[in-house]
């Protein structure tokens, strides 16, 4: 398994795909904070947009493009002049999606926004890496063809109600996450974080090494040599691409995969400890909880709970 993909496994996330907007200008979509570990998303399907948030004003959004906003600022989308949008309704009865409209006489713009859901603190670290706004354009981006096949699916689907219609939304939907990251960071020019590591080719063998065996006791010297680099180099560029040590993310990575078998597995807590690389037990639960802020059994029994509520409703 490649280094993305082990990376997204550690922080599971659900996504929803809530509302499909046909809009001619001038249009108003104004949207307000949300919750931490909920993150907005808007897909321009067709026509164009503009989108401010925070000190970001008047950014340009045009067909293909989509727009995320990973900490859930406010922000809102529009076409024409936004203080006077033409009035939009909810149509009326059951649809896949919700469907609003607008009595604008304008340029049209068809959008599906939906919201990401991370798994409160479990994603704590992938969210630190996220910026407050992503954007990327399918369009013409040779690199993005997957999501841009993916986005006319999910508009294909959702402008029919065909059988299995809720279903095939629901798994494409699933996929967006993935294709949305790595399109992501094939087109930004600068990257924070554990995704700057990750596009660092020359340090991508100590991201893999660390991802694919947490367990092992891994020096500094293991790590600069599996990348052919002096300690001093590879802590230097490690340093200067997650803005963290090695150690740090090691650590990082060591506790989502701790809370993943804790979250999944049977397995008991002295033995997930040494899956993740602790001989002693109190010292995994003690950087457990500093990390999570309590211990793996109680953060095992929280999620069983958790999981039992969700069958329930």
């Amino acid at each position: 398994m490649d280094a993305l993909s082990r990376l997204l496994t550690l922080y599971p996330l659900q996504t929803a795909l809530d509302v499909r907007c046909q809009f001619g200008a001038p249009w108003l979509l104004d949207h307000p904070g949300t919750a931490a570990g909920t993150a907005p998303y808007h897909l321009i399907v067709s026509g164009s947009a503009v989108f401010d948030a925070g000190s970001l004003k008047g950014n340009a959004l045009r067909s293909g493009d989509i727009v995320v906003f990973p900490h859930g600022a406010p922000h809102r989308l529009y076409l024409g002049d936004p203080s006077h949008p033409a009035p939009s309704h909810v149509l009326p009865g059951e649809h896949l999606l919700q469907q609003v409209r607008n009595e604008g006489d304008g340029p049209g713009t068809n959008v599906l926004c939906g919201e990401f859901h991370f798994e409160d603190q479990r994603s704590a670290a992938l969210l630190a890496a996220l910026p407050e706004v992503m954007i990327v354009h399918t369009e013409g981006h040779a690199d993005a063809a997957s999501l841009g096949q993916l986005m006319s699916l999910l508009q294909t689907e959702t402008e029919a109600s065909r059988p299995g219609a809720g279903a095939i939304v629901g798994q494409l939907a699933s996929a967006l996450f993935a294709l949305l990251i790595r399109a992501w960071m094939e087109q930004s020019d600068t990257l924070p974080g554990l995704f700057a590591v990750l596009a660092e080719r020359r340090l991508q063998p100590a991201l893999q090494a660390m991802l694919a065996a947490p367990e092992k006791p891994w020096s500094l010297e293991d790590l600069a040599t599996a990348c052919h680099m002096s300690r001093a180099t590879f802590a230097r560029l490690f340093k200067q691409a997650a803005n963290a040590t090695p150690a740090d993310v090691l650590a990082q990575l060591r506790m989502a995969q701790a809370a993943r078998l804790l979250d999944h597995g049977r397995q008991s807590v002295g033995s997930i400890a040494e899956a993740v690389g602790y001989l002693s037990e109190a010292a995994f639960n003690r950087a457990f909880k500093r990390q999570y802020g309590v211990g793996p059994g109680a953060f095992r029994s929280s999620r069983k709970g958790q999981k039992t509520q969700g069958s329930m409703s």
